[in-house]
């Protein structure tokens, strides 16, 4: 990547940082811009100033430092999280102790707390296990995990795609504000977009047995992942057939089944309510997600008629994104991942109960894009252009070549 692009992506990264440490009303959103903005500062810093073969590495370093780690172990050491950390570590405990992670339909009926919601599928309670068995700590925080999973399962995620130097961009995605401000303070999505992304690197691939379980596992997480499935289902039928389609969905409901099968059998109303009902606003208690978007807004406004009138629009959006599937339906991974990335958009904007970080999934869906789409076109040029010739080896010149001689004539 070029100086100039890097020194703009970490200017854009500080003014980012400082306007959450200046607006926002959340002290732990407001430290995380105070923290986080040393780190971009000290990152454009290196690359203004700094001329090296390793600049780039060592800004990338500092922001990574910077707006990641620091702040993360900062208030992973001090229990400064948003509410879903702790659902999560909860989840852990309950699925140890009590085999299912959610509590039951006629607890929650008497609750006022939104938190002992669990709107999550059963794979996301894995991550507070590690908080269950050793009690609090740095390394136990379940945005320690989340962290974990997303470096590794993007960067192989970039691999399979074809971007050049995947751990070099895996690490400045997980810098950036995209990634770092959601997982310093919560994280629950970012896991989870990290397998979307696996998932289309390996159908990119043609691998659809490696796509499904991707998928699979992403959907096992949250329901947020679901229609990934469907925009994979209409790009395998249209680019490889109908066995493609057969094994794809054997392996992603496989893996669905698996995690969520047990659950559903033994505790099925447990699961409808923490995980349907709750998220889309029917359940006894509301969630605390909101932000100035227009489903949240009319559903306030209006809680009655607005809220229904919003869970509407919603199916209505989703209507209209099938019948697209069905009548141009994408031809290639970079066409699914933009209609998903706009069909998860739309679905933010229509949700009662959002946050701007939801966002976070067609942001890194893009950057993904971005990235694999360079590495591939990269080497495209790089088989097209002709070989340069060895510097090293002087040019052949016609006075070095000796003048062909005619054969003599056999002596009779």
């Amino acid at each position: 990547m070029r100086r100039r692009w890097l020194a703009g992506i970490f200017a854009s990264s500080l003014i980012w940082a400082l306007l959450v440490a200046i607006f926002s009303s959340d002290p732990v959103h407001q430290l995380w811009g105070e923290m986080a903005a040393v780190g971009y500062g000290l990152a454009l810093l290196c690359v203004v100033a700094i001329r090296h073969a390793r600049t780039a590495d060592l800004a990338v370093g500092l922001s990574f430092i910077g707006a990641l780690l620091a702040p993360l172990a900062w208030m992973a050491s001090r229990g400064l999280e948003q509410p879903e950390v702790k659902v999560v570590a909860i989840s852990g405990s309950a699925l140890i102790h009590q085999g299912t992670p959610y509590a039951d339909a006629a607890v929650l009926a008497g609750t006022t707390d939104p938190n002992q919601y669990n709107p999550y599928l059963p794979v996301m309670a894995l991550f507070g296990i590690p908080r269950a068995l050793v009690q609090h700590g740095v390394l136990t925080d379940p945005r320690i995990w989340f962290g974990a999973v997303f470096l590794g399962v993007f960067w192989l995620a970039l691999r399979e795609g074809g971007a050049l130097d995947p751990g070099r961009w895996a690490f400045l995605v997980a810098a950036s504000p995209v990634i770092a401000f959601e997982l310093a303070v919560g994280g629950t999505d970012v896991p989870m977009v990290a397998f979307l992304c696996l998932g289309f690197a390996y159908l990119w691939q043609r691998k659809p047995v490696l796509a499904g379980l991707a998928l699979g596992v992403g959907a096992a997480m949250k329901a947020t992942a679901w229609p990934a499935l469907l925009v994979a289902i209409a790009l395998l039928a249209v680019r490889d057939g109908k066995r493609a389609i057969g094994v794809f969905t054997a392996a992603s409901v496989g893996v669905v089944a698996a995690c969520a099968g047990p659950f559903v059998a033994g505790h099925p109303k447990a699961l409808v309510v923490n995980t349907i009902m709750f998220p889309l606003g029917l359940a006894s208690v509301q969630s605390q997600a909101s932000s100035p978007l227009p489903g949240h807004i009319i559903s306030r406004i209006w809680p009655d008629t607005g809220h229904t009138v919003v869970v509407v629009l919603l199916a209505l959006a989703g209507v209209a994104v099938a019948v697209s599937l069905v009548a141009r339906p994408p031809r290639t991974v970079s066409h699914a991942v933009a209609l998903l990335a706009g069909a998860m958009t739309l679905m933010f904007m229509l949700a009662p109960s959002t946050r701007f970080g939801y966002f976070i999934y067609p942001a890194a869906l893009a950057i993904w894009l971005l990235a694999v789409r360079a590495g591939n076109e990269a080497r495209r040029r790089q088989e097209e252009e002709p070989p340069m010739p060895d510097l090293d080896e002087p040019a052949a010149s016609p006075r070095t070549i000796p003048p062909t001689m005619p054969a003599p004539r056999p002596v009779a």
